[in-house]
């Protein structure tokens, strides 16, 4: 142990001399980590903007087995039951006895940004007047709310400031009529501030949707809510229902686009990664070929091929370490906050914040310092077997 620590340290203390050529390897390592920690912290930022914005104790309730809330349909007969039942359903009651649920349909829209002209394809949310009070997130931030009956809408504060041409009191197009921007929300900086909200009835008749109902969002009662109403929807139709929290729906949402971002992020790092690799041995066989006397004099005084190979190997390791953290801080620093879009739900634009959390810089590193031991152990092996004689007529 004390050949391989004093191998080890006589490395580490000669890097200096070789600094160049370790720092590419630092600098190939750090690289291959920002472009991985890159792609998972805009999959985790997607997932944080959807299922983040989501509550446990709001109920949705689908049509036709869909867990997609535009190609959802809830049958008129179903909202008729929900309202002259007075069984227990697992959901809150008003004062009256009435249970507390907004009908919601979704539409696409596009819109024309007028910062470049870009068209993005925006969701139209139609709701009743309880939508805005079952989203616990969600509140006015300025201007009011869309009064019944009008063609009013309410903007996130994300999209408007995105758009610019969402402002208080501005007319915009929307499909084939236009519509009044009365007011900015929030929504906890989540997915839903990419959304534009307006009265149910005006959206279906803007749309030719009249009666046509996709989501009924709904607050649940106490914890055993939701299975009090998945067992109860069996009765109150044919066709079938699906009833799940705002949570799980939010995050089956979001696994699609952030499953497929991770998939092109994975591959492209371990391309990258193998470059790296195939760097690191040269690197590590031209410092085993620069050190080559050094090397066969410690073998020849008895240093055992263990220390040779530990003090070339740890070296490796120790330079993917370096350029682990290097490439960790530089994705921290120009990604993390970083503001991006993406198709999301309903196949609409959803804006997010990409998220480089411990878990994203942890498996950046991982594979970092995977560089390192693997590239490390060839060159290390070619440690074991210099002899003297053959470094002394390489020096000649």
């Amino acid at each position: 142990m004390k050949q391989v620590m004093v191998m080890i340290s006589a490395n580490l203390r000669s890097l200096p001399q070789r600094i160049w050529i370790s720092l590419s390897m630092v600098l190939s390592v750090a690289l291959v980590v920002a472009v991985l920690t890159g792609f998972l912290a805009m999959a985790k930022g997607f997932e944080t903007a959807l299922a983040g914005n989501g509550s446990s104790e709001i109920a949705v309730i689908l049509g036709g087995g869909t867990n997609q809330e535009t190609s959802s349909d809830i049958p008129a007969g179903v909202i008729r039951s929900l309202q002259a039942t007075s069984a227990d359903l697992g959901l809150k009651r008003d004062a009256a006895g009435a249970v507390i649920f907004s009908r919601e349909t979704v539409v696409p829209v596009e819109i024309q940004s007028a910062d470049d002209g870009s068209l993005q394809t925006l969701a139209l949310r139609g709701m009743d007047a309880t939508g805005i009070a079952l989203r616990p997130n969600a509140a006015i931030a300025v201007g009011r709310s869309f009064a019944p009956g009008t063609r009013e809408i309410i903007v996130g504060r994300d999209l408007a400031a995105r758009a610019g041409v969402f402002g208080i009191g501005e007319r915009v197009r929307l499909g084939a009529v236009d519509w009044q921007v009365v007011g900015h929300f929030t929504a906890g900086g989540g997915a839903m501030e990419s959304e534009i909200w307006g009265e149910l009835e005006a959206v279906q008749a803007a749309f030719d949707q009249m009666g046509q109902v996709q989501i009924l969002r709904a607050a649940l009662e106490g914890g055993t809510g939701l299975e009090q109403l998945q067992a109860t929807l069996p009765a109150l139709s044919q066709t079938p229902l699906t009833a799940v929290t705002e949570v799980e729906l939010l995050s089956a949402q979001s696994a699609r686009t952030s499953t497929l971002i991770r998939m092109f992020g994975w591959p492209l790092a371990i391309l990258m990664s193998i470059g790296a690799t195939i760097g690191a041995i040269n690197t590590m066989m031209t410092s085993v070929a620069n050190r080559a006397m050094e090397i066969a004099t410690v073998r020849t005084l008895g240093f055992s091929r263990l220390s040779a190979f530990a003090g070339t190997w740890v070296e490796a390791v120790a330079l993917s370490i370096f350029g682990a953290i290097l490439g960790a801080v530089a994705s921290w620093l120009v990604f993390h906050g970083w503001q991006a879009s993406t198709v999301g739900p309903n196949n609409t634009t959803t804006a997010f914040q990409l998220e480089v959390s411990m878990n994203v810089l942890r498996d950046g590193a991982l594979l970092g310092i995977a560089i390192g031991m693997i590239g490390g152990a060839l060159p290390a092996l070619a440690a074991t077997r210099v002899k003297l004689a053959t470094a002394l007529r390489s020096t000649g």
